[in-house]
């Protein structure tokens, strides 16, 4: 794991000044942050979240019972001290010789419990050292990882413990107010307050040949080193995203924090976690072609279909340009890759191409899949 990966954001206009993005990966210094959570309930709805069974419940007076936090459930406001009460318990930092990350607790059993994290944070190999907000620390091991979708799972013995909830990240809506979680700069349990700043935005990441592909949330939360792998959640304190990257001003050196991070959208990064969990692996939806990387106009232009692969059996020709896929306007090939990654393996999508001939074209393709790499 090295201390920065400088790249570029893909899908931005050609006119528009370039950026550059970095793993927010993890730093050496140590520290904590604390968060309070108040029983004083706000708004015109709250509720009561078992902080064991995070089971929510309306409080018939002005206060939640002791054990349990408050949180407001239906006000159009976040609720940050509350929801930081609420969702502290679930996150925790990841420690290797290298470097840390953050990470949240996604299913926990009688026995074990599983953490979903960036792969680039348990990339670089070694021991493993998870903490959580109480000060314990457990050893991890590796359930499966994913470096194109730069997600990865990883499992202490431990059982029982609060597991983070999630959100339909496809009901997210630009302005929405989020908080995210993580340890910056190796600041264990630090919450940081923000908006969703847009959607969508396709996100390439890594050395050429072994890219992570985010079709990302952006925000303006505030986001640094260390921050990597943890939540990214809404006004109900449930995750709609896993923190993974930020924007850095290009030649500069990395000063941290500019306002632009970006997240992996919950929905998209559970069906890569859920088969991990099933079977240590997981899968990655295929086209079947080869795009032109010196192509400078707009759309992604492919130079090869592969035979018998979804796009040769659509019908789409080598040298077709994809303008759009699913109603999405594609402007360069990263950004088309993105979009493709977004989907399932087997979901039939719409794509209009250009073709050679001059004549724009719709056609239906029905995804492949392909064993994703670690």
């Amino acid at each position: 794991m090295t201390p920065q990966e400088i790249l570029r954001i893909s899908g931005q206009n050609s006119s528009m000044r370039k950026i550059v993005i970095s793993f927010v990966i993890g730093a050496t210094l140590a520290g904590t942050i604390a968060t309070a959570a108040t029983n004083n309930l706000s708004g015109s709805i709250a509720g009561c979240v078992d902080k064991k069974t995070r089971v929510l419940t309306i409080p018939a007076n002005a206060k939640c019972p002791s054990g349990k936090i408050a949180i407001d459930i239906g006000g159009s406001t976040l609720d940050a001290r509350s929801i930081a009460g609420l969702v502290a318990p679930t996150v925790v930092t990841i420690s290797l010789p290298t470097g840390s990350g953050s990470g949240s607790v996604y299913k926990s059993d009688d026995n074990e419990s599983y953490i979903v994290t960036n792969n680039h944070v348990i990339a670089s190999g070694g021991a493993i050292k998870v903490e959580f907000t109480n000060g314990e620390e457990y050893s991890a091991t590796v359930v499966g990882r994913d470096r194109m979708y730069d997600l990865a799972v990883i499992k202490i013995k431990k059982g029982n413990i609060p597991t983070i909830s999630l959100a339909n990240s496809s009901a997210v809506a630009v302005g929405d107010p989020v908080l995210a979680f993580g340890s910056p700069l190796g600041y264990s349990n630090t919450v940081t307050a923000g908006i969703v700043s847009a959607l969508n935005r396709p996100v390439a990441v890594g050395a050429a040949g072994s890219e992570s592909y985010v079709n990302a949330i952006q925000t303006d939360a505030s986001i640094n080193q260390g921050n990597s792998g943890g939540p990214l959640v809404d006004a109900q304190g449930r995750m709609i995203g896993i923190n993974s990257v930020i924007a850095l001003v290009p030649g500069s050196p990395d000063t941290g924090n500019l306002g632009i991070g970006f997240a992996i959208p919950v929905n998209e990064a559970k069906r890569v976690i859920d088969e991990i969990l099933a079977t240590g692996k997981s899968t990655r939806p295929i086209l079947g072609v080869g795009f032109d990387r010196t192509y400078t106009g707009v759309g992604a232009r492919i130079t090869e279909v592969f035979a018998g692969d979804p796009a040769s059996n659509a019908g789409i020709p080598s040298g077709a340009i994809i303008r759009s896929i699913e109603g999405t306007k594609i402007s360069t090939t990263d950004a088309a890759v993105v979009k493709i990654r977004s989907y399932a393996p087997g979901t039939t999508v719409s794509i209009v191409c250009d073709l050679p001939s001059g004549e724009s074209k719709t056609f239906k393709v029905k995804l492949g899949s392909a064993e994703a790499l670690e």
